[in-house]
């Protein structure tokens, strides 16, 4: 697509192979030949070769290079990509040029998105990165933020033109900071000057996207490969998939080097089904059970999460404790804590208990390298008023927030179609509940959904431990590189 009249396309050939390389936008400074691979930096209008980049990992993404959309009424084309890797799994980042000569990044991770702008802050000092302390709050740009994460990162591959290309595999220093009513802030430390963007979650429907992948390429039967631990063949069905079980020997396969590299199992189970929430299916894809224990408390409980996901819509867990079911999502912002009080998005909660939670059971298709024996430190919050639930987890270099609703189990029921078997999903729960609109009976085949409660009940008569007398406010379980945000 043409950007605004006074916006001059320039084509030289490249310098590796002669093929013609196209800059659309004048804030570009490099690109990536789509036929030699070759990296050409742009110095005027001389193109210069300065490598060679290395083979993007085809993650199945709907996004694609030349894919047009809208932001705030202006168009924009995805003209770049970047292939990120952190400390525990990647993401990618689309250089979107705008048709009124600006440009934009959409961070794409597990399913959700993140569109921001570069962000020029006037006068104001940005933290060191010795300031950027895990949960540690920040004044920027006029608001208060917390340090969501904090990691190293590297770039692994690059298609098309970008503004920066941060060298192959040399590692660089990425913070997000989130503030209380969703907006991110990401600082990149990988250049001379930091680069800052600012920005929100979005839906790609909210975009207007068009020229996307075909519905034949999303809908792919996955990809397949050996088990390493007993040879036989795993097929991977989602293309967020950070770690797999295998249907032969139940062995859990970590993908996060991709399919081909040198993969590392351990010993697990697996189940599946579908269900209707909030108006749309979803896919059973992951389950894994957890215990928590409080401080000073020799007694532990145990719940239970399934990974739940949608084309459209990304990720989502329904959470199953001893004091009834929920529905929980990531979370794109951070709370705002003081003392036992937090709010986000404008809803107050408070504090109901802090914990250390621990994976003891794993099986299904995960979107962050998933293990048994992970740990993390836990906080839940209840809303001040109506059923919302609150939660922060803690882990590694990453704090991940994640807020939904209770759900009454009639509403679970109904969901899996299965109203007439209504008394298997009934929990200690903690009224009044509402139905939430648009749940509804999912249309799937009757056996699959018995297979699932069967698995379901027996993984939790094989696992639960001291879980049964136990309640928990469930916030779901987002360890790995869940938000979303534009550099996670």
């Amino acid at each position: 697509m043409a950007g605004p009249s006074t916006q001059r396309h320039y084509t030289a050939p490249c310098p590796g192979c002669g093929a013609p390389v196209e800059f659309r936008s004048a804030q570009s400074t490099c690109a990536v030949c789509g036929y030699c691979h070759s990296t050409v930096v742009r110095s005027g209008e001389v193109l210069s070769r300065v490598g060679r980049m290395a083979e993007l990992f085809e993650d199945h993404s709907p996004l694609q290079l030349f894919a047009t959309g809208k932001w705030q009424g202006t168009t924009f084309t995805l003209i770049g990509r970047m292939q990120l890797r952190g400390e525990e799994g990647g993401w990618a980042e689309w250089n979107a040029f705008l048709d009124d000569g600006s440009r934009a990044t959409l961070g794409e991770d597990n399913g959700t998105y993140v569109f921001t702008q570069p962000l020029e802050l006037k006068g104001e000092l940005l933290p060191t990165p010795e300031q950027m302390g895990l949960g540690a709050s920040v004044q920027l740009a006029g608001r208060s933020w917390s340090v969501a994460a904090y990691l190293r990162a590297h770039l692994a591959a690059a298609e098309g033109e970008l503004p920066k290309l941060p060298p192959l595999g040399q590692e660089f220093l990425v913070a997000e900071l989130r503030s209380d009513d969703g907006q991110v802030l990401s600082i990149d430390y990988g250049s001379k000057e930091p680069l800052v963007e600012f920005g929100r979650s979005v839906q790609l429907e909210d975009l207007q996207l068009k020229g996307l992948k075909d519905d034949s390429v999303k809908q792919e039967t996955g990809r397949q490969f050996d088990c390493p631990h007993c040879g036989a063949p795993v097929q991977v069905q989602l293309e967020t998939t950070k770690s797999c079980t295998c249907g032969h020997c139940h062995s859990l396969i970590d993908l996060t080097r991709g399919i081909g590299a040198e993969m590392v199992s351990s010993t697990q189970d697996a189940l599946g089904a579908t269900c209707q929430f909030e108006g749309v299916p979803w896919q059973v894809v992951g389950f894994q059970h957890r215990m928590g224990q409080e401080p000073g408390d020799d007694e532990q409980f145990g719940w239970e999460e399934y990974l739940l996901y949608n084309q459209q819509k990304g990720f989502t867990f329904l959470v199953d404790a001893s004091d009834g079911w929920s529905l929980v999502r990531p979370a794109t912002g951070a709370a705002k804590v003081s003392g036992i009080n937090a709010s986000y998005l404008g809803a107050s909660y408070v504090r109901t208990s802090g914990y250390k939670a621990e994976t003891t059971y794993v099986a299904g298709e995960f979107y962050w390298p998933v293990a048994r024996g992970q740990r993390t430190e836990n906080v839940d919050y209840a809303a001040a008023k109506g059923n919302g639930l609150l939660s922060s987890e803690k882990s590694g270099r990453e704090i991940t927030w994640s807020y939904g609703n209770r759900l009454a189990s009639s509403a679970v029921a109904a969901a899996f179609g299965l109203q007439d078997k209504a008394d298997q999903f009934k929990r200690d729960e903690v009224g009044p509940f509402v139905a939430a609109k648009g749940v509804g009976c999912g249309t799937i085949l009757l056996l699959v959904v018995v297979l699932f409660i069967i698995l379901f009940l027996l993984s939790r008569c094989a696992s639960s431990g001291g879980g049964g007398s136990y309640t928990r406010s469930s916030g779901g379980s987002f360890g790995g590189y869940s938000s979303g945000g534009s550099h996670k």
